[in-house]
């Protein structure tokens, strides 16, 4: 479990192919100072386990599954990307709730400076624009961000300069691909609406679930 605030910019110091996905070492200094194997990482959104470490960097590997859904599978040696490691229960969450599944990939459509901010509209595929929520948190990259504006599939964040600063944020470029990472609880409540619950009476019998309706709210005392 992360917060979306990254903690700094590694790079990546190689890449070997392992069948369908890569073992990827990524050279980083403030994350290395309590790591340990089987430590969970945020690399550009993705949460990944590290399989080996030394004083300067730390491997992980990429699987299929990932490689599939993420932007991880085009990294090249030098290319910088946002870490964070996973978050300790009783610390401040100062982001939001994300977990480094990442959902898919959107496309950079507008990067535009403004006065005091940047603004960065992204394309999602169309299946995913549901879970797109006005002034809803999204997860960039890895960075928690908030949807300023929504248009069909195409979702606007602002961005403030610490957050452009010491992030890859301020290196990406129209027509480039990002992580996204949609708010979970909007994703939980998606699914028990269209798969349906069953009442605490209910629990042990052999009935099919049933969908939530006005009858069932009624039952349960709403």
């Amino acid at each position: 479990m992360f917060t979306g605030l990254i903690e700094e910019i590694g790079t990546v110091r190689s890449m070997q192919r392992q069948g369908g996905g890569y073992r990827i070492s990524i050279v980083a200094k403030a994350i290395l100072n309590d790591v340990k194997i089987d430590d969970s990482i945020s690399i550009n959104g993705a949460c990944q386990t590290v399989v080996r470490w030394d004083a300067h960097s730390f491997d992980v590997e990429a699987v299929e599954e990932t490689v599939q859904k993420t932007t991880l599978g085009s990294f090249s040696v030098g290319k910088r990307v946002n870490l964070e490691r996973a978050m300790q229960l009783g610390g401040r969450l100062g982001g939001h709730i994300v977990q480094g599944h990442v959902d898919t990939r959107g496309k950079v459509v507008r990067i535009e400076e403004q006065q005091t901010s940047w603004l960065l509209s992204v394309d999602v595929p169309e299946k995913f624009a549901r879970y797109i929520v006005p002034v809803g948190s999204i997860c960039i990259d890895g960075v928690s961000l908030t949807a300023a504006r929504v248009e069909g599939t195409r979702l606007t964040v602002a961005i403030i300069p610490h957050t452009w600063g010491h992030t890859t944020l301020q290196e990406l470029s129209v027509g480039g691909a990002v992580n996204l990472e949609f708010d979970i609880i909007g994703k939980y409540v998606e699914r028990m609406m269209s798969y349906g619950v069953q009442s605490a009476s209910n629990l042990d019998s052999t009935t099919q679930p049933h969908g939530i309706s006005e009858e069932w709210l009624r039952s349960m005392g709403y």
